[in-house]
């Protein structure tokens, strides 16, 4: 079969192990996932309440323009409908736009480390993919820049960034702006955006509409708790909204799935006090880290990375012997340090007393 040459040698992307296969293998009864930054608190009371109470006609296909969730976002961020695109999560808009914007012949500018869905979605469509090093676990901005030529299509930007959890200043973000190419696509991925609570961190609402190369892209999976719904959405001028529509699949959303993130998105006390907690989860990781001498990346998210000072992938199983699912840094491209979602008060305290015995069974500590 004429498969694409990039195909070869190429890995499907590698979740998580599941709880109940965790749970199968170790004969453990409980196991705590913190290894996708999922919402520990799940999702908003209004949105369990109508699942209970929902009735759906599975058979027919949901409406392929998500019309009431897109007036929903619409009035939320005082945009015009006509500027969103949804997607089956945002790895779904990842998809389109590389399936858009990128072929052999052109490149792509990213940082290293960063989410792999960017450079894996580019080597599909044979893209040429130029990595530029974070500087002490930031994008660099300006390598970014000296990285593009007459030949990049997309330049990627994870702000907050994952799996470091840092941030770009605004005054960065905006010069970085203002000086790349108006025929080079920029995407300003906002995952985590919910989380931010740094005051060098402002609204990036307007940058859509002064930058007409501009793709701000957002999800329910985070901080909304409905990553098994599978919402994602872009902002963009209707013009590039218009460009990569045709990309998208049709009916991409579900039914339940655009019900659901419509509720979620009217009860921000709920986004509030996730916020509020997160906070709090973050603060034991911080102190446990500095009271032990381990390097971290300042997290604006609800995750955080760490030095372990051992190996990570050892350190991995052997958390996962005990119960706690999270994710190696050798996976992630830095080993020696891993990545935990931030928890609740209660499962960070017992990840982290179960931490300092492997890290003390590893010799880290005396």
């Amino acid at each position: 079969m004429k498969w694409k040459q990039q195909l070869f040698g190429m890995k499907a992307y590698q979740p998580g192990k599941p709880i109940e296969e965790v749970k199968k293998i170790f004969g453990l009864d409980e196991v705590i996932k913190l290894a996708s930054n999922e919402n520990p608190f799940g999702s908003s009371p209004k949105v369990q309440q109508f699942l209970q109470e929902q009735q759906t006609n599975h058979a027919i296909y949901p409406d392929g323009y998500a019309q009431s969730l897109r007036t929903s976002l619409a009035k939320f961020y005082s945009v015009a409908e006509n500027e969103l695109i949804l997607g089956n999560g945002s790895d779904d808009l990842i998809a389109i736009i590389t399936r858009a914007l990128l072929y052999p012949g052109v490149n792509t500018v990213m940082a290293d480390l960063s989410f792999s869905q960017y450079w894996h979605n580019a080597d599909i469509e044979g893209a040429e993919v130029r990595k530029v090093p974070l500087k002490e676990g930031v994008h660099d901005l300006d390598a970014m820049l000296a990285a593009i030529d007459e030949k990049t299509s997309v330049v990627w930007v994870c702000n907050p960034n994952n799996p470091t959890g840092t941030i770009v200043s605004d005054e960065a973000l905006s010069a970085f702006l203002a000086k790349v190419p108006e025929d080079v696509f920029v995407v300003l991925d906002e995952a985590y955006i919910e989380y931010v609570n740094d005051p060098s961190y402002k609204d990036t609402l307007h940058y859509f509409r002064e930058y007409p190369n501009l793709i701000l892209l957002r999800t329910f999976s985070k901080a909304y708790g409905l990553a098994s719904f599978r919402v994602g959405y872009g902002i963009a001028q209707p013009e590039v909204i218009a460009k990569l529509d045709p990309v998208r699949a049709p009916f991409n959303n579900t039914v339940l799935s655009q019900q659901v993130a419509q509720i979620a998105l009217q009860d921000q006390e709920f986004i509030e006090s996730c916020r509020v907690a997160n906070e709090i989860g973050k603060k034991q990781y911080v102190a446990f880290c500095e009271r032990h001498g381990l390097n971290y990346f300042p997290s604006q998210t609800n995750f955080i990375m760490f030095e372990v000072k051992a190996d990570s992938n050892v350190v991995f199983e052997e958390m996962m012997k005990r119960g706690f699912i999270i994710r190696s840094g050798a996976a992630l491209g830095l080993e020696g340090y891993i990545r935990v979602t931030i928890g609740t008060e209660a499962q960070n305290a017992k990840f982290l007393q179960l931490l300092e015995d492997v890290l003390t069974e590893q010799g880290v500590f005396a």
